[in-house]
């Protein structure tokens, strides 16, 4: 995959189907819309390109929080196990902010990105004071000579409520792993670089890897967690604590894994931390001690789940 972050220098070889959104935890909605277009661009043969800002213009523009269910670099990685072509992520400045819908549509899809569709969802807006919409994109189509396709959001069948980053970020604070997880169509994770720790695991008999979340990522209540842990492409059964370790510290938010059945050092490799179930909360035990035979609970609990 091409990977883009500077309009000026994307460069595709051969004319495109392009979608555009925010893809926060590219989640099953936004996945429809990937194989739309993938499935177009296989009977089509053109490239497939994934257009995103490098942050959500209605938080830049101070109108919601900036908190994310995936990092950019998270979401790259995701779109690039989909196999796609090329990736935009666009810095929101001035000049796109300013740009009419009309002149986003030519200079950058058609000009830029050599676009011979276009598939977004139903709420998808873009240009200067969100001018541009689907309808604006459907009623123009046949003038920029674009097939636009709209595709409807994906339900939750529980309920039949429309799958968004929103709806999901409520079931994460909510801490409901699993219906993260189901709504996501992957795991709920974290990843990073591993770094060192206090190193006070060790010395308890249980080693742990630490991950510093970035600031904007969004996470589940405070707490320990069932996890997968991915790194050096191989998965291991792991357990997680989520908070700031009140006994031990009680300041910086973390994520602390103990790795079973494994031995070895870690620190600057890239891991990924998949939650898989709640344990049970993060509370400040009483002494060093209550808190060493709790974990060691806890990793035999984990040792009796696949």
């Amino acid at each position: 995959m091409q990977y883009y972050n500077k309009l000026e220098d994307i460069r595709p070889d051969r004319p495109t189907v392009v979608t555009l959104g925010k893809f926060d935890g590219l989640h099953r909605g936004h996945q429809k819309l990937l194989h739309v277009v993938e499935e177009f661009a296989k009977n089509k043969n053109l490239k497939t390109a994934l257009f995103t800002f490098d942050v959500s213009p209605q938080a830049k523009l101070g109108k919601k929080d900036n908190s994310v269910l995936v990092t950019n670099s998270e979401k790259k990685e995701l779109i690039e196990k989909f196999g796609f072509d090329y990736m935009i992520e666009c810095p929101f400045t001035e000049e796109v902010r300013n740009m009419t819908a009309d002149d986003f549509v030519r200079d950058i899809l058609m000009d830029k990105l050599m676009a011979k569709a276009i598939v977004i969802g139903e709420d998808f807006r873009f240009g200067k004071e969100r001018q541009g919409s689907a309808k604006f994109l459907k009623d123009n189509a046949t003038e920029y000579g674009l097939n636009v396709r709209v595709i409807e959001k994906e339900k939750d069948v529980e309920n039949g409520r429309e799958i968004s980053s929103t709806y999901i970020k409520e079931e994460l604070i909510k801490g409901n792993i699993k219906k993260v997880s189901e709504l996501l169509g992957y795991d709920y994770f974290i990843s990073g670089e591993i770094v060192k720790g206090m190193s006070m695991g060790r010395g308890f008999g249980f080693p742990t890897i630490n991950i510093v979340p970035e600031p904007e990522k969004i996470l589940p209540p405070f707490g320990v967690y069932v996890s997968v842990t991915e790194f050096d492409g191989k998965l291991f059964r792991s357990i997680t604590n989520i908070g700031t370790k009140p006994t031990v510290s009680g300041k910086e938010i973390g994520v602390e894994t103990f790795i079973l059945d494994f031995e070895g050092d870690l620190y600057g490799k890239k891991a990924v931390v998949m939650l898989k179930d709640f344990m049970r909360p993060e509370k400040k035990f009483s002494s060093i001690e209550e808190l060493t035979v709790q974990v060691h609970s806890d990793i035999e609990d984990r040792r009796k789940m696949k």
